[in-house]
């Protein structure tokens, strides 16, 4: 939900930047949580418990959500010593939009509450996605990551809505992918190259001729028609007149440059009971070293963080088939899964049985375990 008003309130629950910092919704260059549907819902909920506690009546509470409390609070200032603390005492005093925003709200919520009898009842509503999270250290674009885990760009930003150019932080980002394409994501992440954020939007200003419509306009300043009339709220039928000047945003291009890639370097998901220093022991290393290739700021570690491991030494050759023990596949088993309960790194595994991150194996199928 990307609706932005005139005030710059934006997402589901029309936060403004202030407001959605107070009730702990982050903003930067890269993320924006008022756009997250389940974030921007529990810092609502917040919000509407501490005007609540203020204003001890749920529609005032919606008057002061919607043109804020300190408005409100100074028409109850105004008002009368036969004043009731309600909603339709202050009614005549209230701003149009606010005046007119709860009696809608109220309308709204008894048509919700009444489908059948509007016959509103027959409206297939669609199932969320299914979705795990898994924690990457990767500054990506989601459509790198789509095309690697076989997925597409517009289901991973209807996952992760928050970010705001498409592209992952580079510290521990959260992100939520299809059900079943961790193991994958996890395999290929090295592979994934590392993008920039765009420029800061740059503003030209454009004085409209006689003739001229957003439309040519855009396509003169390479932008899209959407951009400029969000930057001069012009709503969709509004027809623009010669000689007004309009702002053109202007963003920079975002960049994909691969990183150079370390030698020997494979990746290593936490597991319960992992420390650096534990992990670093097993992988014939230093905690110094992980935190230097990570770019981790202290030792601390959270079950599901994706780490590089670059050893000084080669990963040792996959053992001969003779040497090796065979392995019955059983349901519900995966390469992941059988390479963990048998302490392998996965890529050796998939290694050893000639299989990529993509293969299938199924129940009954033998494969070589160390």
């Amino acid at each position: 939900m990307v609706a932005l008003s005139k005030a710059r309130a934006l997402g589901l629950w029309q936060f403004i930047p202030s407001t959605g910092y107070k009730f702990g919704l982050k903003r930067d260059i890269f993320i924006d949580e008022r756009i997250d549907p389940v974030k921007s819902t529990k810092a609502a909920i917040a919000y509407l418990k501490a005007l609540h506690n203020i204003f001890g009546d749920w529609n005032t509470v919606l008057a002061s959500y919607n043109c804020g409390e300190g408005r409100v609070l100074r028409v109850i200032r105004s008002q009368k010593i036969n004043y009731l603390d309600d909603f339709w005492d202050l009614y005549q005093r209230l701003p149009k939009e606010t005046a007119r925003y709860v009696p809608r709200f109220l309308a709204t919520l008894h048509i919700v509450k009444n489908l059948e009898k509007y016959g509103l009842n027959s409206i297939n509503i669609d199932s969320p996605l299914e979705y795990e999270t898994i924690s990457v250290s990767r500054q990506a674009h989601l459509n790198d990551i789509a095309k690697n885990i076989g997925t597409s760009e517009k289901i991973l930003k209807e996952l992760n809505p928050e970010l705001r150019y498409k592209i992952l932080p580079s510290d521990q980002y959260p992100l939520r992918v299809p059900l079943g394409k961790c193991e994958e994501l996890l395999s290929k992440l090295e592979e994934i190259p590392i993008c920039s954020p765009p420029k800061s939007t740059r503003i030209v200003y454009h004085k409209v001729r006689q003739g001229e419509t957003l439309s040519t306009i855009a396509r003169r300043y390479r932008t899209s028609v959407k951009s400029i009339a969000r930057a001069n709220n012009i709503r969709k039928n509004n027809l623009i007149v010669a000689g007004k000047k309009l702002k053109i945003p202007q963003k920079g291009a975002v960049y994909r440059a691969r990183e150079p890639k370390y030698k020997h370097t494979s990746k290593y998901m936490v597991k319960r009971g992992d420390s650096l220093w534990i992990i670093a022991r097993r992988f014939d290393t230093t905690t110094k070293k992980l935190q230097k290739l990570n770019n981790l700021l202290n030792t601390n570690l959270h079950i599901g963080q994706v780490l590089k491991i670059s050893g000084q030494k080669e990963s040792p050759a996959p053992a001969t088939k003779e040497s090796l023990r065979t392995y019955l596949v059983k349901r519900g088993d995966s390469p992941f899964r059988i390479a963990k309960s048998h302490n392998v790194p996965l890529e050796r595994f998939l290694r050893t049985n000639n299989l990529t991150p993509r293969s299938k194996i199924y129940p009954g199928q033998k494969v070589y375990v160390e």
